[in-house]
């Protein structure tokens, strides 16, 4: 194997590296906020508000009308564990943490896209309307099989 060697980096390398990384830094800073819109406040005034209420948890995820996401929260990443995370009480405070970030981005007008048939579901919606967005009109999307699975055969008694 032999003797490894120490390569002792001077204070001029250490700082090109710095300055490298910050430039770095800098530009995808800047690229993202362009590509986002989120670098101009006011850019999004409508958005559309999926709500995916379960039987354990609720998320919403507000997009604008291309489908890019400017906003999400659920139950869970607000601190709500177990079956908490599926009760009203917790889909009106994911609406109103949503309601926090959208704030910034002056998004005011809401379409909301329901999917699921959890408790938190009408409950969401009702937090987003009292959290001062107008909501322009509520879609159910929840996926309704066409004929489902083979039905089991039948007991033998």
């Amino acid at each position: 194997m032999g003797k490894k060697k120490i390569i002792k980096q001077t204070t001029e390398d250490v700082l090109q590296e710095k300055e490298a990384l910050e430039a770095k830094t800098e530009s995808v800073l800047r690229r993202s906020s362009e590509t986002k819109g989120h670098g101009s406040r006011g850019a999004f005034s409508r958005g559309i508000a999926h709500v995916h209420a379960s039987y354990n948890n609720t998320i919403i995820t507000v997009t604008d009308a291309g489908g890019d996401a400017l906003a999400w929260a659920s139950s869970g990443t607000l601190g709500f564990r177990g079956p908490k995370k599926a009760t009203p009480y917790a889909a009106t405070r994911v609406a109103e943490a949503i309601a926090a970030r959208l704030e910034r981005l002056g998004v005011r007008d809401l379409d909301v896209r329901v999917r699921g048939i959890g408790a938190g579901r009408d409950a969401a919606i009702r937090g987003l309307a009292s959290a001062g967005f107008n909501v322009l009109s509520v879609k159910d999307v929840t996926p309704i099989p066409h004929g489902g699975t083979r039905a089991p055969r039948p007991r033998r008694v």
